[in-house]
């Protein structure tokens, strides 16, 4: 546990499903004492939805949840991060319950018309996932950072190794992801004089919703099974397994904390050896 932690307050995007790395976040520091903040989409699915956005109800539960386990204070705020008036509006309602914002985790994220090559995709799909996935930690980070003003403060982002590795058949997500490794070092460089540090982690197999899908469509795509998917990508991790959530969460709140006060604008890999650069 960081016990500079406690009584901090902490935005996590993306954390309103409990089987999600956003959640595994917020859990960590409101394990550590910190306030919570869950954001996310906050809506009833779409017939179409392959995946299941967070809903209100499931947020709220979350909310409440680790309020009373962990003692602290928490806010449920519904928001569409590609949409700018509706992070106005998180942002206005933050500032109404808490008074400074000491941690923000951009941990959104998405992937839309997969599996499909670069000639191939839909470039309505493509549009949409580099919104989601990079202009979203801009404009979260532009609208949340005035609140983290006059004190020490966090940010971290959530990346991926597929910003640093090309995977095939899903490159607007990888696209993306490589900007928000370059976005995180411009943002390191910029605000390191108001004491901000900005870091980013590169997940690698985690085992999340968004994991099996994908699993799932390349067993489609590849006329396998999901089984035999997950079994064939272990085999190209060292340590031989796919992280639960929690892996990815300690590193978050490790790079939130002091003890990693000289840590900024890096980009650091938990994918059980899978990438392995200099």
């Amino acid at each position: 546990m960081y016990e500079d932690l406690k009584g901090k307050t902490a935005v996590v995007t993306g954390s309103g499903k409990r089987t999600g790395i956003g959640y595994a976040i917020a859990e960590k520091l409101a394990a550590c004492g910190s306030n919570i903040v869950i954001a996310d989409l906050g809506k009833a699915p779409a017939p179409e939805d392959a995946l299941k956005p967070a809903t209100g109800e499931e947020m709220n539960a979350i909310a409440a949840d680790l309020a009373k386990t962990f003692g602290i204070q928490t806010l449920a705020v519904a928001v569409d991060v590609t949409n700018g008036r509706a992070i106005g509006a998180m942002v206005k309602t933050i500032r109404g319950a808490f008074s400074h914002v000491d941690i923000l985790c951009n941990n959104a994220g998405a992937s839309f018309g997969v599996p499909n090559t670069v000639l191939g995709y839909d470039e309505a799909a493509w549009i949409r996932t580099i919104d989601v996935n990079l202009f979203s930690v801009f404009r979260i980070s532009r609208a949340v950072v005035p609140l983290m003003a006059g004190k020490p403060a966090a940010i971290i982002n959530t990346a991926s190794r597929a910003g640093k590795v090309p995977p095939i058949f899903n490159s607007a997500y990888a696209v993306a992801k490589a900007g928000v490794i370059m976005l995180t070092k411009t943002m390191a460089k910029e605000l390191a004089g108001e004491g901000i540090r900005v870091n980013a982690i590169c997940p690698g197999q985690i085992a999340t919703d968004l994991e099996k899908w994908r699993f799932g469509l390349e067993a489609s795509f590849f006329g396998t099974t999901v089984e035999q998917q997950e079994k064939d990508m272990c085999k190209t991790i060292p340590l031989g397994y796919i992280g639960p959530p929690r892996e990815a969460a300690d590193l978050v709140v490790f790079l939130a904390s002091d003890a990693s006060r000289y840590i900024t604008g890096q980009a650091i890999n938990v994918d059980g050896g899978q990438c392995m650069e200099l």
